[in-house]
């Protein structure tokens, strides 16, 4: 297949780079991300979570991990930002009878104090004064987090130079953070897992998604990397990086 085939592909590959939700079937079986977490979030959260509690779920993006909880419905609270997974949230929580409300400022949350007993957050953004005011006394945040290395060699690979964002997204940082505010940490652990791609027009439907790690990553300005992500495909069967994912359990001290 000649350059020109191959950026016709790629470019189709951007045109279909939407979401709603936090839906990657897109590319299913054409990458590989979190199978070998030590840890399983959603086990982890249903350690804690009882039906009489007050759960919170911040940035739920479509709602689907928080609906796969199954906690009832009446106990349950979510906030998300991103215009059109609003309204995919509006449309699939309110039926049950969720209070969903639209949030991107996370330094106002609107929501009384004390009011929940455990609030997660997997991926989202949060602030940490915040979510020491709205969780009750003896209350949980349960986090699992993407790290400040995260895809770091696929960046290298296809923005050159781009300077590291997020520098302060580790598990020792953020730890600090909440033990200043009150909170205690009762677990903690960060890893570093395989990402790979199987085909680079997976890699560049993945880029345009994930645009805050690849700012202004496009196949027209970015194609000789492409290129190069075809020749190491090529050669080794996959294009391969390294996640950075940490966990957190924060437990908010009488007040």
């Amino acid at each position: 297949m000649n350059t020109e085939e191959l950026k016709q592909i790629w470019l189709k590959e951007q045109e279909a780079a939407h979401i709603h939700g936090w839906d990657f079937s897109h590319i299913c079986g054409r990458f590989e991300e979190e199978n070998d977490l030590p840890w399983d979030y959603k086990q982890i959260v249903l350690s804690y979570l009882k039906d009489d509690m007050k759960l919170l779920d911040i940035d739920t993006g479509g709602g689907e991990f928080l609906l796969s909880l199954h906690h009832p419905y009446h106990n349950t609270s979510a906030t998300e930002g991103y215009p059109p997974n609003v309204l995919l949230c509006e449309r699939t929580l309110f039926p049950f009878g969720i209070d969903f409300k639209e949030m991107s400022q996370y330094d106002g949350m609107p929501f009384d104090d004390n009011s929940f007993d455990i609030v997660i957050n997997k991926h989202g953004n949060y602030n940490v004064g915040e979510l020491y005011r709205v969780i009750k006394p003896n209350g949980l945040f349960i986090t699992q987090q993407v790290g400040s290395h995260n895809d770091r060699e696929l960046i290298e690979l296809l923005c050159p130079d781009l300077p590291k964002s997020f520098s302060n997204a580790t598990l020792q940082i953020q730890s600090e953070l909440f033990q200043k505010e009150g909170f205690s940490i009762i677990r903690g652990e960060e890893a570093y897992c395989p990402i790979k791609f199987y085909d680079v027009g997976a890699l560049v439907w993945f880029a345009r998604i994930i645009e805050w790690e690849f700012p202004g990553f496009s196949v027209e300005s970015n194609f000789a990397q492409l290129i190069e992500a075809q020749r190491i495909l090529d050669q080794n069967d996959s294009i391969d990086g390294t996640i950075h994912r940490y966990l957190i359990v924060a437990k908010k001290q009488k007040e």
